[in-house]
């Protein structure tokens, strides 16, 4: 491990709420090259088994520090430069962990641009600031006069370019700015309607006349506000107690009843309007966005993770249709393995509504292909599509995929790649059905912001987001056993360890030998170093393999403590394994030393209990109500079968079968408080709602879950 800063050490055990040595040794492992998943799942004994969100907390708040560690050497650099620094005032620097402060404090060394202040200065003015500032002329109009010149013609023209320097120094001042930071953070933030475009902004209505606490403001309406400003349809503002401010300020610099103290308390007000009112007022806005972005970043990782991890029919051979109306229905048959058989077009809905030869090509091709589950895209003419076809009582289960960003990826290079000869209508059904088979598999092809779950995903820090979905997406993957022996490239470049040219380097190498029948193989593959096979071995799964271990969680450096434990229970590792009763003799305690603990143990236990098990479980079909076609059947008090499509701060969004989801409000989903839909939702569950609401006219229909 790199010698770390004693300072930052120091930093981070103080902000931080989990022990020194989880700390230190995270940070150790991460410098050694090991990834966040790997750290958490195969090295519990040094992180104290903190999980993978923990882990990422402490390096998400190391890099901070680091940054702000160059920020400050930055800075001290800098003003080295000017000749400015004092040892009192690297101290300072040096000491400061607050990124708001340090910039405070370097503010007046900063390099000005032509400001009124600079010019005030550039004309000799600043000598009457200072005096002024000292409060001690008798006669100031007298002492203003003799800084006249050809530039500066009358004394109100001195006076008013001191009163410039003044303002300057006191926004340059970090106690006066603290002052007006202090009063900010009690601010209320207000939105007011541009009035004329109130027709316009129509869906901003909530907002038209809006006030509240920014302390009390929760993160989809400050989203939703600045949103609505952005578009041009609202005029926002913090608004704060001005003369506390001002008074506070005055105060602070003791100003005195004599003419050069009405001379300061104007330099106090313009500076307070003109320079430090909208710097703080943005600050704080920057702040409450990047707080309302983390939390909506937060909820769409989560909601993104579930989805990735949705349960999985199998290997199945599917029929999978991408609906239409116009352009009629793609059809494509999949076999197993998720290869294309066979295509087609049909056109049972209207203008054409061909539905008696549609029907006999589905009957032909489920008869023909053995076909075992139909997979029905949810977008467009997709309800009317799955309706059409639960009512043919085929011998096959019926489903009604969520389709978001398929078109996306039947665009991409990935799907090119896959299916050069075929067109995007057709990848697009691939698409859908394989997502029946495998959603994680299919979803690592699609940018993780195209999946349709979360809320205002376009509006938050992009940068962030697409760091945090990398996360969740890599999470996911590790979370599930990838077999090394059918994952595609683009799955397997989010395995722990290994990248996109790692990954296609196995997959060119699978080509080359067939398939891997063993994880020792593994080192063959042409740039697979021993540090990524330690990564990267443990999350991979073959079932082939003539060792049992292949196909378990059981890291290859622990396959040796495997057969000890074997051979003490007077068995081959084959025979132990899936063993309940010998697993459930062994003495863990005779097996502990110095790098393999009881957290490692017991992981250990359960993978040999439970081998190649798929944590996801199995697809089950969703269940709608019959006869609820659209939004015109939905009357108040109906009790409806739905499935979450999607969870927010605010509430969930029930897919009930039709175009229009149901909004299931946060105060409807139990009779207790929380704080989180997603502490009694998750994303697909399957829930039963009754109608509070319809209002057609908005396509809104609102729902509650509660006396169900």
């Amino acid at each position: 491990m790199k010698v770390l800063d004693q300072q930052l050490i120091d930093y981070l055990v103080k902000h931080l709420d989990y022990p020194k040595t989880s700390i230190l040794n995270v940070v150790s492992l991460s410098e050694e090259g090991a990834t966040i998943p790997f750290i958490a799942r195969y090295r519990k004994e040094r992180t104290g088994s903190l999980d993978e969100v923990a882990i990422a907390d402490i390096l998400s708040q190391l890099t901070k520090v680091k940054d702000l560690q160059k920020r400050k050497a930055t800075i001290l650099a800098a003003i080295k430069e000017d000749g400015k620094l004092t040892a009192d005032l690297t101290q300072t620097i040096t000491n400061c962990w607050d990124a708001k402060v340090l910039e405070d404090i370097y503010l007046p060394f900063k390099k000005k641009r032509k400001t009124k202040a600079e010019k005030a200065r550039q004309q000799g003015l600043e000598p009457l600031a200072r005096k002024v500032l000292s409060q001690n002329i008798h006669s100031l109009y007298k002492t203003a006069e003799s800084y006249l010149s050809k530039e500066i013609r009358s004394v109100d023209e001195a006076l008013e370019g001191a009163r410039y320097i003044i303002a300057e120094l006191v926004n340059e001042n970090a106690s006066c700015r603290d002052i007006v930071r202090r009063e900010f953070s009690y601010a209320t933030l207000t939105a007011k309607v541009v009035k004329s475009k109130i027709k316009e902004a129509a869906k901003y209505k909530d907002y038209f006349d809006f006030s509240q606490s920014i302390k009390k403001c929760p993160s989809h309406r400050v989203l939703a506000i600045n949103r609505g400003e952005a578009e041009g349809y609202l005029r926002v503002n913090l608004d704060v107690d001005k003369d506390r401010i001002l008074n506070n300020m005055k105060r602070y610099f003791h100003v005195a009843d004599n003419e050069c103290g009405d001379q300061i308390l104007l330099a106090i007000e313009d500076s307070y309007k003109r320079l430090t009112e909208p710097s703080i007022s943005n600050e704080v806005r920057g702040e409450l966005k990047a707080e309302a972005d983390k939390a909506a970043i937060e909820v769409f990782s989560r909601n993104a993770h579930q989805l990735l991890l949705a349960a999985p029919l199998g290997p199945k051979r599917i029929l999978a249709l991408d609906p239409g109306f116009r352009t009629g229905c793609k059809v494509v048959c999949l076999n197993e393995t998720g290869d294309l058989l066979q295509k087609h077009t049909i056109y049972p809905h209207p203008p054409q509504l061909a539905k008696t030869e549609a029907e006999k090509v589905i009957y032909d091709l489920v008869s023909k292909y053995k076909i075992e589950a139909l997979a029905i895209g949810n977008g467009t003419a997709g309800r009317e599509t799955y309706q059409w076809i639960n009512g043919m009582k085929l011998d096959a289960e019926i489903f009604l995929i969520n389709e978001d960003g398929a078109s996306i990826y039947s665009a991409s290079a990935i799907a090119r790649e896959e299916f050069p000869k075929e067109d995007v209508t057709v990848r697009g059904a691939i698409s859908i059905g394989r997502r029946l088979m495998d959603p994680l598999a299919e979803l690592v092809k699609i940018d993780p912001k195209s999946i349709g779950v979360g809320q205002y995903q376009h509006d938050v820090n992009q940068t962030r987001l697409k760091e945090e979905l990398s996360h969740t997406v890599s999470r996911a993957v590790n979370s599930v056993g990838i077999n090394l022996n059918t994952a595609s490239s683009h799955l397997l470049g989010y395995v722990s360890g290994l990248g996109p040219t790692t990954a296609k380097n196995i997959t060119a190498f699978r080509s080359t030998i067939g398939q891997f029948k063993s994880r020792a193989e593994l080192k063959k593959v042409p740039k697979l170093g021993p540090k990524a096979f330690e990564q990267c071995a443990g999350f991979l799964r073959i079932r082939e393999s003539a060792n049992q271990l292949d196909n378990t969680g059981v890291h290859p450096e622990r396959y040796k403590l495997v057969q000890k434990m074997a051979k003490d229970q007077k068995l081959s590792v084959e025979n132990l394994i899936n063993n309940k009763v010998a697993l459930e003799q062994i003495d863990l305690k005779q097996y502990i030393d110095n790098e393999v603990g009881m957290p490692t143990l017991k992981d250990i236990i359960a993978e040999l209990n439970k081998p190649g098990l798929d944590p996801r479980g199995l697809a089950e079909k969703a269940e709608y109500n019959t006869g609820i076609n659209s939004i015109e059947d939905i009357t108040v008090g109906q009790e409806l079968k739905g499935t979450v499509a999607n969870l927010t701060k605010f509430g969930a969004f029930i897919d009930i079968g039709i175009k229009d989801s149901a909004l299931l409000h946060i105060s409807q989903i139990v009779d207790r408080y929380i704080a989180d839909p997603a502490e009694v939702l998750s994303l697909t569950q399957k829930v039963t709602v009754r109608v509070l609401d319809v209002d057609r006219d908005r396509k809104r229909i609102s729902v509650t879950m509660k006396d169900i």
